[in-house]
């Protein structure tokens, strides 16, 4: 998915000045730059959140601590303030990712540091047959879709095939 961005980010600050110099509503903002009143709101939260540089599109996501995320979801879960509040205060641009937290938070899970990167789980292709194919989904399916696993099983067959494509035994 293309992270370019319709509407330039010095177009986004002027845009979001104006409407804070009272200039201008949100509402004809989004209309006059053909976008949804809810992205200007977002370019709004994201200006509040993250200052000017915030609007500048960037190829990479924004990497937030383990504590950083603990810190947050703890202050909202205690009455800090609302998810915008709480955002501007911590510096993360989205309340989508703060509510994410949220429900990660109270569902036991660990709310790990992002941007370290996930472990890769394909990380070498090779050419299978179809009955290869099959037998991996098979595996991944009986061990309940646990993909890491299937990718670190060994599916090794002789090359040897039969012009239906089948493996000779």
């Amino acid at each position: 998915m293309s992270r370019k961005a319709k509407i330039s980010g010095l177009e986004k600050i002027a845009a979001i000045e104006n409407y804070l110099r009272g200039e201008d509503s949100l509402n004809h903002i989004a209309i006059s730059l053909g976008v949804s009143h809810s992205s200007a709101k977002q370019w709004l939260q994201v200006y509040h959140s993250l200052g000017p540089n915030g609007l500048h599109s960037s190829s990479r996501n924004i990497a937030y601590s383990a504590e950083l995320k603990v810190v947050a979801v703890r202050d909202y879960l205690s009455g800090g303030g609302s998810h915008m509040e709480i955002c501007k205060r911590y510096g993360i641009k989205s309340t989508r990712q703060l509510r994410n937290w949220i429900l990660k938070y109270n569902g036991h899970e660990e709310l790990k540091a992002s941007g370290t990167g996930g472990t890769p789980i394909m990380t070498k292709g090779r050419a299978t047959t179809y009955d290869e194919r099959v037998e991996i989904v098979r595996f991944c399916i009986e061990h309940q879709h646990d993909y890491a696993q299937t990718a670190e099983r060994n599916f090794r067959y002789p090359t040897n095939k039969s012009t239906h494509g089948r493996i000779n035994t």
